[in-house]
């Protein structure tokens, strides 16, 4: 009278046939951090196509440009955390700058791109310092891209030009990048994070980033307050 549990009853049976597993899928393991990160720089220099990128492995030859803010998530895992990254996207307009702003306090780690092929873009990196040394939080890490290397025969600043921009700002990386060919993209990013999470113990780790962990939510249509001006600068 007892059920027979051998091949011939689960050959018969309809819900596990065609090598189908009766056993239910595990859940994804949470995130252990949630870390925000901000891409900005003049418009047109590809902030969007390096998000875009980085978090779908997409681009778009002609992106419109953004307004406001955007922002996309992407997990990867480092140093056997994983992580969750919400990454801001900013619109490089100045009249945006009021609304852009906003998001620099919270941000763990900041992109500042410009255009290799357009001299102004590069002109306009100490604008973008002063915003970063009057909105961001001092700690922030700091990475100087100079997009579009596809564009080589066009370039107008050199890549010592660059070097040397980010050698005068204290803790600024830099490195060239190309959206459109995928060049140096994922390293532009997981580098950034893994330096966040490299110079800092584990208790802090622990302590600051459960803090900073953001609400995954569409943002609402009136920006967080702006953060007091900071006291000092760290630009040259």
């Amino acid at each position: 009278g007892g059920l027979d549990l051998g091949a011939g009853s689960a050959a018969g049976s309809p819900a596990l046939s065609g090598g189908q597993s009766r056993r239910r899928k595990q859940p994804p393991r949470p995130a252990d951090f949630k870390l925000q990160v901000i891409i900005i720089g003049s418009r047109g220099v590809g902030k969007t196509s390096l998000m875009e990128r980085f978090t779908d492995d997409t681009f778009c030859e002609a992106c419109k440009s953004t307004v406001g803010v955007d922002f996309k998530i992407k997990t990867v895992e480092l140093r056997g955390k994983k992580i969750r990254l919400q990454i801001w996207d900013t619109a490089g307009q100045e009249r945006f700058n009021s609304i852009t702003s906003a998001y620099y306090r919270s941000a763990k780690g900041i992109i500042l791109v410009y255009d290799i092929t357009k001299k102004e873009t590069f002109d306009d990196l100490p604008k973008w310092m002063k915003m970063i040394d009057k909105y961001a939080s001092e700690d922030a890490e700091l990475l100087l891209v100079g997009n579009k290397l596809d564009c080589e025969v066009d370039r107008e600043i050199t890549r010592q030009q660059g070097e040397k921009f980010a050698q005068q700002i204290t803790g600024m990386r830099f490195c060239e990048a190309s959206a459109k060919d995928n060049f140096n993209v994922d390293e532009i990013f997981l580098k950034l994070v893994d330096d966040i999470l490299k110079k800092m113990p584990l208790d802090v780790i622990r302590n600051e980033l459960s803090n900073s962990i953001l609400s995954l939510q569409p943002e609402p249509e009136i920006p967080p307050e702006l953060p007091p001006p900071r006291p000092h600068v760290r630009c040259c």
